[in-house]
C-alpha cells in the first residue's frame, strides 16, 4: 500500500506516523461522535465453552473490541488494555443486533 506524501496530503505529518498506518492494517474505529450511545458494558464471565471472535479492531489501541459468538448469539467484547487488562462484555443477542452494535461502535456512534 502506498499513502501519498504529506505535502500531497496537504497538512504536515508527524514522524513516524505514515509507517505506522503502513504497518497497522486492522480495523480502527472512529472517536466518539456527539450524542454516542454507551454500552452497558458488563464484567466479563465464562458463559461459553468456546467464543469465536468474528472480526476485532487493530490492537495498536489501548482499547481493542472484538465482535464474538457463541451458543448461537452474538456480543461485542471490550479489552482494556491499561496496568492489567479489563476484559467486559455487551448483552448477548441475536446476530442483526448485535452486527448493529459493531458497526455503531466502528462509526463511533457507541462507546
Amino acid at each position: 500500500m502506498t499513502l501519498p506524501s504529506p505535502s500531497v496530503r496537504g497538512k504536515s505529518t508527524p514522524p513516524g506516523v505514515l509507517e505506522l498506518f503502513a504497518s497497522c492494517l486492522g480495523l480502527h474505529s472512529n472517536s466518539p461522535q456527539d450524542g454516542y450511545t454507551r454500552i452497558n458494558w458488563r464484567d466479563s464471565l465464562p458463559r461459553a465453552e468456546r467464543v469465536r471472535v468474528r472480526r476485532h479492531t487493530c490492537d495498536c489501541q489501548p482499547i481493542v473490541y472484538e465482535l464474538c459468538q457463541a451458543g448461537g448469539l452474538l456480543f461485542v467484547r471490550r479489552l482494556y488494555r491499561s496496568d492489567a487488562v479489563l476484559v467486559q462484555e455487551s448483552d448477548w443477542t441475536r446476530a442483526p443486533q448485535a452486527e448493529q452494535l459493531w458497526t455503531q461502535i466502528l462509526m463511533g456512534q457507541a462507546r
